[in-house]
């Protein structure tokens, strides 16, 4: 790794916003952790080098830059969406230092190995095995925190939010798009009276995924100044339900047609 990004990394001295053991940081345990990361392990190698819906969410995040007169030169990329974010950068944000983190060692090596096939665009790119839930990054040590589809699978989304905007740079700039609220509504709908039905309750068969009204109040409740929060809406149809798993990591039981609904945090 290149001395200058290294010294973002503090020497890898991690800091969170709650006690813990690193990957298993949070008090309140939503998500395991430790199976995300295998199942990003496994998506690595299904998942096909362009995805049409990654790309579209990726561009639409970076297209905001364009509305920064502000430029970046030192910009984290965490979880999520690396190689579609380092793919479609094309020198937005006047990005110099590029340090690319997941939890996953095989989508840093993806990514790390996609980058070879990239024209050259001057910009010096690290990579770092790290949690969102446990950053290993120097405070003020970054001028940008870019999250493309990663943060919605955080036990933790406060504390990662406010370890983002430990990390930042005064004036820094957080970035961030996630699956909102509303995202598979009718997989929801259809599970719910399926277990009414036969069951006679329900309980939850999804993720929780933040609404709009709430991912402003976290962004407040991080300490960032001056947030908004934008929703965007797609429909996306896989032609089986192995394909849609392999996008994110999934485990495949699930129907191929689905509904995402689009939270971008600024």
């Amino acid at each position: 790794m290149r001395r200058s990004i290294a010294r973002c990394l503090g020497g890898l001295r991690s800091y969170c916003t709650d006690s813990g053991d690193g990957f298993q940081s949070s008090k309140l345990k939503i998500f395991d952790r430790h199976l995300k990361r295998k199942q990003r392990d496994r998506a690595a190698w299904l998942m096909k080098p362009k995805d049409s819906l990654v790309d579209t969410v990726a561009e639409n995040l970076l297209d905001r830059l364009e509305d920064c007169k502000k430029t970046f030169p030192t910009a984290l990329c965490m979880g999520g969406s690396l190689e579609a974010i380092r793919r479609l950068l094309r020198g937005r944000g006047g990005i110099e230092k590029l340090l690319m983190m997941d939890t996953s060692w095989d989508m840093v090596k993806l990514c790390k190995d996609a980058e070879q096939q990239m024209p050259t665009d001057n910009i010096e790119t690290s990579y770092v095995i790290g949690d969102e839930e446990y950053l290993p990054v120097k405070e003020n040590s970054v001028d940008m925190v870019i999250s493309c589809l990663g943060l919605h699978w955080t036990n933790d989304l406060p504390g990662a939010m406010i370890q983002s905007r430990l990390a930042l740079k005064p004036d820094g700039l957080f970035l961030a798009a996630i699956l909102g609220g509303e995202t598979l509504r009718e997989l929801r709908i259809a599970c719910t009276i399926a277990q009414m039905e036969r069951e006679g309750g329900i309980s939850p068969r999804l993720s929780p995924l933040a609404q709009v009204r709430d991912a402003g109040n976290l962004l407040t409740r991080a300490g960032f100044t001056l947030p908004g929060v934008d929703v965007d809406e797609y429909t996306v149809r896989y032609s089986s339900g192995k394909s849609y798993a392999s996008c994110f990591g999934f485990q495949p039981r699930i129907r191929a047609d689905s509904g995402r609904n689009l939270l971008y945090l600024a």
